[in-house]
């Protein structure tokens, strides 16, 4: 269980407007911990801080601009900071040829540059502590290619690819590090890639199996859904797991 004693009393969640990262917040809030909630949309963001027992900090910020994630590390160092969840992320559907490679190349910014930028900074304070936790959002789309959706399926490779070696190299100074892979979330995701989602997991249920796996386990795959799917793609060769996503995503787009 978390607690403000296991990581400490202050908590990280960017992507905190909406989703899972919303109910990642709500969670820890009523695990008693103060929180530091980060999203591109203040509004939002003041309306759950209103809601949330104990401190928050509210923070609005678009992690895909130049020099954000520096930002958010500077705004928090003087915080007794413990944990940091990754949760802001946005995907896209359809054939690579028609997408748009500036909002392609923000994904990046988004899912992956931050991603980076903000592990990286957090990990080193953590580290000096003895003592922390990292979430980083994978997917269940991260182990092989996707097409119609292959630049997101391959920014969630490198978080995947990320967080595997960072939960070895941390573990030693006392740092937990979870990926979480979930399947279809009924978030504000799908409307945002021009998805449709059948099977989808609530937010509230991602959440809380993947708080539940922090310092237990490296890889959760939380939802019923994307467990049944990942237990059958992990037994089937990589060339057939990308015909069988190719299909799966003609469905969604």
């Amino acid at each position: 269980m978390i607690t403000p004693q296991r990581y400490g009393p202050w908590a990280v969640v960017t992507g905190a407007s909406s989703g899972i990262g919303r109910e990642i917040a709500v969670q820890l809030a009523a695990a008693g911990l103060s929180l530091v909630l980060v999203a591109r949309r203040e509004d939002a963001l003041a309306q759950l801080a209103a809601t949330l027992p104990g401190e928050t900090l509210v923070i609005p910020l678009d992690l895909a601009a130049p020099g954000a994630p520096a930002g958010l590390l500077a705004r928090t160092a003087a915080l007794p900071v413990g944990l940091l969840v990754n949760a802001a992320g946005f995907g896209s559907g359809g054939a690579f040829l028609d997408t748009d490679p500036i909002a392609e190349s923000q994904m990046v910014d988004v899912n992956c540059r931050a991603v980076l930028e903000l592990s990286h900074g957090f990990a080193r304070r953590f580290a000096a502590q003895r003592r922390g936790g990292i979430v980083l959002f994978s997917s269940i789309v991260a182990t092989q290619g996707v097409p119609r959706s292959a630049n997101y399926a391959a920014t969630k490779a490198y978080v995947h690819s990320l967080a595997e070696g960072l939960a070895d190299e941390l573990a030693p100074y006392g740092v937990d590090v979870l990926a979480s892979a979930p399947g279809p979330t009924d978030t504000g995701f799908a409307h945002r890639a021009g998805m449709t989602m059948a099977n989808a997991e609530s937010p509230v249920r991602v959440a809380r199996e993947t708080l539940a796996a922090l310092g237990r386990r490296r890889l959760v795959v939380p939802g019923g859904f994307a467990k049944l799917l990942t237990a059958g793609l992990t037994v089937t060769p990589r060339f057939l797991r990308v015909q069988i996503m190719k299909q799966v995503m003609k469905s969604m787009t």
